[in-house]
């Protein structure tokens, strides 16, 4: 390991067994793209003197506010911050979260040093209130600075970044929950098989997910954590996405079938992720993050915008947690046995299908809007009762048993905007399901296959999603802003046919068919295949119908 600024905090016996210095010193380079690529084949990771150039670089470019403090305000402060103590026995800020600091191959003197930074970092930035990933991303920074004033300068840099499309890392109670939200919506999309198991075996799959973050700043070794952080660097927030998603992924490959080792999901993982190494290297690792055919960082970018909207109508805020939220139940909670009744489908399968809604109305409990049992069999009546929620759940029930439905995003009262005549509207984050006689979900086909399509600019990201049955008066306030159909340049309309309704019918998918089409008189009803969800009928495509209801989503605070 020939690089003697960088050894004073690091065991060198343990990091000549996990980063030997034998690549390339220089990197010539300038370009993003071939920056990225040169990140994501671990260019620089085979050589510890060349990487320590490479972050000084990377960080060195990050946009910053305007005063941000560098190593000479380190110099003049952490004498009297740390005062008479030892560094050992320093106790770390507030904003941790009694995170534990990851050792990461440091010496004693690196672990001391990692707790004095971080309680300088506190006291220069008092806006920080909760980041519980900066003990380990200052301990990565350790093995990469001459001192630790270097490393805090460092540090500093990546927590004042003001690129608004550059986010690094969650720096309150706030921004770290949505990110958790975002995570799971994620999970749901592209790691249904995971996310199937994760239902099945955990009953609080929302803090399962809201451990995401420290599999990667913490449970990670050190070789992959710092394979990861490469491209972090470079590309920004969306490749942690990524690699946790690949992580799950590689779980629930090595995991289906087979008993867990304890009755805790959520430490299983954990030891999983410290034991990574037995299952996939980080080669395989990133190789599988970027196999996943995410959409653009814009659109997921709104999506944690309106998951930190519904985050905000709950009470949380940027300088504070909620015991309610911090606490939360997990969505099958929300569907209790003693108060859940519907003609339709059971606890169980009313569990199911809040499984696969989105997180940002996971706290919500299931509110029956219309039953036809109850309110008749009238469309007109359907929407008089369903006006004013948004989203909304329809179940049908045929004469033969057969049970189907759909998730609907929009306020149904958005079909007055046509003037009587039949139109859609809707977003992407519709989906069409059938229970009996097997369970099977229909997502947008985009979802499934982006190259359909690419994500037009976005020069307006204020239209975010409502929470649960409030619906703002502002008409474009009501349209969920994550998989919006006018973010996307599609090659025809037919890929957007969400949801209709008029006096004669309603409809749910088009575009070569219809999904689900039923009558103004609720009896008789069709389904097949449409290009919006690229979908197999439903139920028999020819159904008589046995009963309806519409489901809304009530806060719990509410009740």
């Amino acid at each position: 390991m020939d690089s003697p600024g960088y050894n004073c905090f690091v065991d060198r016996d343990k990091m000549d067994a996990t980063i030997q210095d034998l690549g390339p010193k220089e990197l010539s380079c300038t370009e993003l793209q071939e920056l990225k690529q040169l990140a994501r084949q671990g260019y620089w990771a085979r050589s510890y003197t060349l990487r320590g150039k490479v972050y000084q670089r990377l960080i060195r470019d990050i946009p910053c506010r305007t005063v941000t403090p560098d190593a000479s305000v380190y110099s003049d402060i952490v004498g009297k911050i740390v005062g008479k103590h030892s560094s050992g026995s320093l106790p770390l800020p507030e904003f941790v979260d009694n995170t534990q600091v990851p050792s990461y191959c440091l010496n004693t003197r690196g672990e001391g040093a990692v707790r004095k930074i971080l309680l300088c970092i506190a006291n220069q930035f008092p806006d920080v209130s909760f980041c519980p990933a900066l003990p380990a991303v200052v301990a990565l920074l350790l093995h990469y600075s001459i001192d630790e004033a270097e490393c805090f300068e460092k540090a500093c840099r990546i927590l004042a970044c003001n690129d608004p499309s550059k986010k690094l890392i969650d720096q309150s109670f706030l921004a770290f929950e949505s990110s958790c939200m975002t995570f799971g919506d994620l999970v749901n999309k592209y790691c249904q098989a995971a996310h199937k198991l994760m239902v099945a075996i955990s009953e609080d799959v929302l803090q399962v997910y809201a451990d995401w973050q420290r599999w990667l700043f913490g449970e990670l070794p050190l070789n992959y954590f710092a394979r990861v952080f490469d491209v972090f660097l470079v590309e920004g927030y969306k490749v942690l996405y990524r690699v946790a998603l690949a992580i799950l992924k590689f779980f629930h490959k090595v995991r289906a079938g087979q008993p867990l080792e304890s009755d805790n999901v959520k430490q299983d993982i954990r030891t999983f992720v410290k034991d990574i190494a037995k299952t996939v290297s980080p080669e395989k690792l990133l190789e599988k993050a970027f196999a996943i055919r995410l959409f653009s960082r814009k659109e997921i970018q709104l999506l944690q915008m309106a998951n930190e909207k519904a985050l905000k109508q709950k009470g949380i805020t940027v300088k504070q947690k909620s015991v309610s939220l911090s606490k939360r139940q997990f969505v099958h909670l929300a569907v209790h046995a003693e108060n859940f009744h519907s003609e339709i489908v059971g606890v169980k399968e009313m569990r199911d299908i809040w499984s696969w809604v989105p997180e940002r109305f996971a706290l919500c409990q299931p509110l029956l809007l219309f039953s036809s049992l109850q309110h008749g069999y009238s469309l007109t009546r359907f929407y008089f009762q369903c006006e004013g929620h948004e989203p909304t759940l329809l179940l049908i029930k045929t004469t033969q048993k057969e049970v189907c439905g759909a998730y609907l995003s929009t306020d149904w009262s958005e079909r007055n905007k046509f003037g009587g005549k039949l139109g859609f509207f809707g977003t992407g984050e519709c989906f069409v399901f059938r229970l009996q006689p097997e369970v099977q979900r229909y997502e947008w086909v985009v979802i499934k296959h982006p190259e359909l399509t690419k994500p037009v600019s976005l020069e307006s990201t204020t239209i975010l999603s409502s929470p649960c049955h409030s619906v703002s008066s502002d008409p474009a306030d009501r349209l969920s802003p994550f998989l919006a159909a006018r973010h996307f340049n599609l090659p025809s309309k037919t890929e957007s046919l969400f949801m209709a309704g008029g006096n004669d019918c309603l409809i749910i998918g088009g575009g070569g068919g219809q999904a689900l089409y039923i009558d103004g008189d609720l009896n008789r009803g069709r389904t097949g295949h449409c290009d919006t969800f690229n979908n197999q009928p439903l139920c028999s495509e020819n159904f008589l119908i046995a009963a309806v209801e519409a489901w809304g989503f009530q806060d719990p605070d509410t009740q």
